[in-house]
């Protein structure tokens, strides 16, 4: 099985140093060291001196390594289709956004790929619910009056279906929505930022500014004068986002809310 994984890495087409590899695949040094001469001995691999690092050798398949390797890769592959062809579509998307989550929460650096904006799909307002009532409830002890709040928020705006003056929109990665964000009517010149959401582990990605500037040119268009947002003053990251689109804090006032005594801070932007 770590024969095929290394020979799967360097199938890839980019040649790479031991060092490397090891780092990629969790390997032993001396153990890898070992598996590469068995490699070489069988003409499956080529060295060649790193042109940055003379004391590294970049390792390649040879053609013989390719011709190795291809029919452990169609077996692989047949083996997969096999396990996946007694799934349903809707089963297969499900396992497919479930391996995504798993390397986005597992892998070393924070997730920087594409993200698209659209529409939300049925269903995924309500996620925005789900997702964001039981991160507070975990993080910050608010009860179920939060998740109250924001299935209103829900309620309200799909009932309504004002297309021209309010918008929800959600960020989509792999498949998968990381964010969203509502402009919902508070009056005729007025509207307010509802559900904005970003998932923890792709904050400071730029999601949550793309987020906010979706939010902010929607209701510019729709002819509102005036786009507020509520938070609490222990929440930095919405207040980040506030500050860097240019809102101002307009009213800061203790209140008691979902079971907690917090600072509720109002921001305002002018359009």
């Amino acid at each position: 099985m770590t024969e095929v994984r290394v020979l799967h890495e360097l199938s890839r087409g980019r040649a790479q140093t031991a060092s490397v590899l090891g780092r990629a695949l969790g390997l032993d040094s001396g153990y890898l060291s070992r598996l590469l001469t068995n490699f070489e001995r069988r003409n499956l691999i080529t060295r060649r001196p790193s042109e940055t690092d003379a004391r590294q050798s970049l390792i390649a398949l040879t053609h013989e390594g390719h011709a190795a390797y291809a029919p452990l890769d169609a077996a692989a592959s047949q083996e997969v289709l096999d396990l996946l062809g007694g799934l349903s579509v809707s089963s297969q998307e499900q396992l497919i956004a479930a391996m995504n989550l798993i390397e986005r929460l597992l892998g070393d650096k924070p997730r920087q790929d594409a993200v698209a904006f659209r529409a939300p799909r049925p269903g995924e307002c309500g996620w925005l619910v789900h997702r964001q009532a039981q991160w507070f409830a975990a993080q910050h002890g608010w009860d179920e009056s939060f998740e109250g709040l924001l299935a209103r928020v829900v309620a309200d705006y799909t009932q309504r279906n004002d297309t021209l003056r309010e918008r929800c929109v959600v960020a989509d990665q792999h498949g998968m929505v990381v964010g969203g964000v509502c402009v919902v009517a508070v009056s005729t010149t007025v509207a307010g930022v509802r559900l904005l959401w970003v998932e923890p582990d792709v904050q400071r990605g730029g999601i949550g500014t793309r987020l906010v500037a979706e939010a902010t040119h929607f209701a510019r268009r729709a002819g509102y004068t005036r786009l507020t947002l509520t938070t609490a003053s222990t929440l930095e990251e919405p207040r980040r986002l506030c500050k860097r689109a240019g809102f101002e804090l307009v009213s800061t006032a203790p209140e008691r809310r979902f079971g907690k005594d917090l600072m509720i801070e109002r921001w305002e932007l002018g359009l």
